[in-house]
């Protein structure tokens, strides 16, 4: 009974923490990357400020659009915000950690994509429509190396769970360092683009979201904006976590060891902050990175993917 109590009270902690702080982790990102470029930058609780005052304004409709129009940021949003708990943080051991199949969170990253794709198709809008069909083209690339790594991680692990992973890969000796770099260099790849972290080439030379991201918001504003923001600060978030449980899994703590709890929570935080640190280098020094040449990136994940999964099959036949 002490055991499901400490569960669920380390599942609500997590909830709480990550549904609160993906805007913090999205302000340091921001912070960090102007920085990085020489300006002050936004103050760190820059995107709480925005998304405040957006949820005070009322949602314009377009004409063109159906009645669907306001529900596809509220799916894409709720779609990552299962994704976020699912994945654990701090701690394994969740009351959610049985669900936390690697499957499923594909499944709900491809249902936010889709939310966010029949958005930007409702209008009608030029621009929406080409960014919905190549976010859609990417998708392709991206759910591919991610199947791939799916069977990488179950050949290694012996199990698709998530939880599972988080906990046998500290524990086990783990000799195919190459692979998993391979894997490591395959789901940075998919993240950075998933999470609409590609920067755009644009004339101004500013560093922001992918373009196809963006042109898809375009007829979205006050609530519904807020909502679509939040699902991209959650998604940044989810697969900041989803790396840190698969390849930083240690110093996680457990749910049922309550002393654990401060040495993990500590232990997380300076994971995201290396983490966030990472990808501001990244931004800066890919800020001219074409649109065009996001699926090339993503086919090289997709290769770099079956390479780990190729070396993990060939030693799991050789044997130690």
């Amino acid at each position: 009974m002490l055991g499901v109590l400490l569960a669920l009270l380390a599942t609500l902690l997590h909830a709480g923490l990550c549904l609160a702080g993906a805007p913090l982790l999205a302000g340091f990102v921001n912070q960090g990357r102007a920085r990085l470029l020489g300006r002050r930058g936004p103050p760190l609780l820059q995107p709480y400020r925005d998304l405040a005052r957006r949820l005070r304004k009322t949602a314009l409709l377009p004409d063109t659009a159906t009645e669907c129009f306001p529900f596809w940021p509220l799916a894409a949003c709720l779609a990552l915000a299962v994704a976020v708990l699912l994945i654990p943080g701090f701690c394994t051991g969740l009351l959610t950690a049985p669900a936390a199949d690697y499957v499923t969170i594909i499944g709900l990253f491809a249902l936010a994509r889709a939310a966010t794709m029949l958005g930007g198709l409702e209008t009608g809008a030029g621009f929406g429509g080409a960014g919905a069909a190549r976010d859609a083209l990417f998708g392709l690339f991206a759910e591919g190396a991610l199947l791939v790594l799916l069977l990488a991680f179950a050949l290694l692990a012996g199990t698709t769970n998530v939880d599972g992973i988080a906990v046998i890969f500290p524990a086990a000796h783990i000799g195919i360092s190459v692979s998993l770099g391979f894997a490591l260099a395959a789901m940075l790849a998919v993240a950075l683009t998933e999470s609409g972290r590609i920067p755009a080439d644009n004339p101004a030379g500013h560093l922001e979201l992918a373009m196809v991201h963006e042109a898809m918001l375009l007829e979205y504003s006050g609530r519904l904006l807020a909502l679509a923001e939040y699902a991209a600060m959650l998604r940044l978030l989810a697969w900041m976590n989803l790396i840190g449980a698969i390849f930083l899994p240690f110093g996680m703590a457990r749910a049922g060891a309550l002393l654990s709890w401060p040495g993990g929570l500590l232990l997380w935080a300076g994971k995201l902050v290396l983490m966030a640190a990472a990808l501001c280098l990244f931004e800066v020094s890919r800020a001219k990175m074409r649109v065009f040449r996001v699926p090339e990136f993503l086919g090289a994940a997709l290769l770099l993917g079956m390479l780990a999964s190729v070396f993990l099959f060939v030693a799991a036949r050789i044997g130690p």
